[in-house]
């Protein structure tokens, strides 16, 4: 079984502090439609605050709160079990849906994990499926992970980049970002 990691530990300081993943998209908050992408995944396991929890989600908190993505990495592992892989994905993802499409299919064979670059060709960490073991074996690699970037966790690791060709690793951070993702998707409503 594939377990899933959906980290929403941040301060969201670009969008004024406000829980981000409680954001309404869609008549629903944002964490809910990384949820239901990962339907079928056990553990789900999110690291932030409690408002978090669901009936099939265990939520846990980094050390120290706040300490970033690799902490938050670090706390789910801590609970996740015996998963052979893990999505790893963010709380502010409102296609995760495509997101675990676009991979789920996509085999592993000899690499550590898989996951969407942009179209600026930047990897993006939080939106990949990966071996636990080899997040394991990264994590110990980097000692503390208080304030550790996605990038030191991962560099060592044998990942394939699969471009994302339908924005669906979008994410949002500002309002800006919400106010156009909103109108992307009322456009597409009235189409």
């Amino acid at each position: 079984m594939t377990a899933a990691i959906v980290v929403a530990g941040g301060r969201a300081s670009r969008l004024g502090g406000a829980d981000k993943a409680a954001v309404d998209i869609a008549g629903r908050p944002l964490v809910d439609h990384v949820y239901a992408a990962l339907i079928g995944c056990s553990p789900v396991v999110a690291v932030g605050p409690d408002g978090l929890a669901r009936p099939d989600v265990v939520v846990v908190r980094e050390e120290p709160p706040f300490g970033g993505p690799v902490a938050a990495v670090a706390a789910a592992l801590a609970v996740l079990g015996n998963a052979d892989q893990t999505w790893l994905l963010a709380c502010d993802l409102p296609r995760a849906d495509r997101i675990v499409r676009r991979l789920d299919h996509e085999p592993l064979g000899d690499d550590d994990g898989v996951l969407l670059t942009d179209a600026a060709g930047r990897a993006q960490w939080l939106a990949g499926r990966y071996r636990v073991a080899a997040l394991r074996g990264a994590l110990a690699a980097i000692g503390d992970p208080d304030g550790a970037s996605m990038r030191r966790l991962l560099r060592g690791l044998r990942l394939r980049e699969v471009p994302d060709l339908d924005d669906a690793s979008i994410d949002l951070d500002t309002p800006d970002d919400i106010r156009t993702y909103l109108s992307t998707i009322e456009g597409d409503a009235h189409e």
